[in-house]
């Protein structure tokens, strides 16, 4: 006996291309100000977010799957992101993958698109989300430590927040550096400086991230006092980059969530890192103290987060449709 679906209301699927979703136009403010309002909702625990399992196929690489719903928005779905740090040897980008979202009144699918643009997007904007709680306000000085789209991202973000004036680039490839600094330069109007080490971009800066592949097994090599006391850091690249003992020098160490970061200790990532003082989501949401002292080291260990996705994913869609961008598929 043949089995024949039932027919939907809406039998047809948005699809957005990486081209699409580029094209459609969402600025980095308008990013951050739906992500600093994600956190203010996950904080009053308004959020409903797993931890991200994954994958495991290549040595440091991963396929997470990232469902999320955010309930003032409307947004529910998962992004189906996959990290490969030897892709770009191979001419491909590190970070490439799949978000869907589901109307979340039927759970029918509503729209598929590329997550390349938004990851990078949403990452930058979760970093300036951090930094506007815990780094000081006249923060001037910024140090890129890996100058890829995370790197860049990134700059934009906290460009968009901080009087920033100048930065300092490092990476292990200089001519990736040097690219950096030419383009960043004239797109945000800024001086930015190729340095030939890493303690040269962390020193005196008041804002650093960090951003190369995400190693299970580090040799970090950011030390203790590089950071200078004031400063707030974001370590996109987990513990990679940074050794305990300039975790263990933080004022304040927070996390985009806390439950993600103890999934990730059972895996066996920072090891040697202290726990958490507060979530990211309390501090939005007014539940714990952002900054406290002028002169407080403060770290946002921020893992990534669906709920980011989906913050940003729903606003690409409605503006896509508003404009006409992407293509109808049959479900």
């Amino acid at each position: 006996m043949s089995y024949t679906a039932p027919r939907m209301a809406n039998e047809t699927i948005r699809y957005l291309s990486r081209a699409d979703v580029e094209a459609v136009g969402l600025g980095m403010r308008e990013i951050i100000e739906a992500l600093e309002v994600m956190f203010v909702d996950k904080g009053h625990g308004a959020v409903e977010m797993p931890p991200k399992p994954g994958i495991h196929t290549r040595p440091d690489a991963f396929i997470h799957a990232m469902p999320a719903y955010l309930p003032s928005l409307g947004a529910a779905g998962m992004k189906w992101v996959s990290g490969y740090p030897d892709n770009p040897d191979r001419g491909l980008p590190y970070i490439t993958g799949l978000l869907v979202l589901n109307d979340p009144e039927t759970g029918v699918p509503t729209a598929v698109m590329d997550c390349t643009w938004i990851t990078a997007m949403r990452t930058g904007a979760a970093t300036a989300v951090a930094a506007r709680h815990l780094a000081r306000a006249d923060s001037a000085v910024c140090g890129i430590v890996a100058c890829g789209v995370q790197g860049r991202t990134n700059l934009e973000a906290l460009a968009c927040l901080f009087p920033l004036k100048r930065a300092r680039a490092y990476d292990l490839r200089p001519e990736a550096a040097v690219r950096f600094a030419r383009e960043m330069s004239e797109t945000l109007g800024i001086d930015v400086e190729v340095v030939d080490r890493p303690e040269r971009a962390v020193r005196g800066a008041d804002l650093v991230v960090t951003s190369g592949p995400i190693r299970k097994h580090p040799e970090p090599f950011l030390q203790a006092d590089w950071l200078e006391p004031g400063a707030f850091a974001c370590p996109l690249d987990f513990d990679s980059s940074w050794t305990p003992a300039a975790f263990r020098q933080a004022d304040r160490l927070v996390t985009d969530d806390l439950a993600q970061l103890e999934h990730y200790r059972h895996e066996g990532y920072f090891a040697a890192t202290p726990p958490a003082d507060a979530d990211l989501g309390q501090i939005a949401a007014g539940l714990a103290p952002g900054r406290r002292t002028a002169e407080e080291r403060t770290i946002a260990l921020n893992l990534g987060l669906g709920l980011e996705d989906m913050a940003t994913a729903i606003r690409v869609l409605a503006l896509a449709r508003e404009r006409g961008i992407g293509r109808d598929l049959p479900l």
